[in-house]
């Protein structure tokens, strides 16, 4: 599964479930949260993930600069992230 949480707002803005791990499915839950959130360049937004490697993937993370969002990967090993 995964998810993505708006903090600010304390809840789950885009989400799938998939049988793998494929970076696709992880950029689909993002394009959901932007569909439901339509972040504008510019603002501030930040999208934090550990270092999975479908959220280090070239395709996940042009999508999250073309949206215009900071990305923001945990160190390796840190259980607190």
């Amino acid at each position: 599964m995964a998810s993505v949480i708006d903090v600010f707002a304390r809840r789950i803005v885009g989400w799938r479930v998939s049988r793998s791990a494929w970076a696709d499915f992880v950029r689909d839950a993002l394009e959901q949260a932007l569909h439901e959130r339509r972040p504008f360049a510019g603002s501030g937004l930040v999208c934090h993930s550990d270092r999975g490697s479908q959220y280090v993937s070239i395709r996940y993370t042009e999508r999250v600069a073309e949206a215009g969002i900071e990305p923001s990967v945990g160190s390796v090993g840190d259980t607190y992230d």
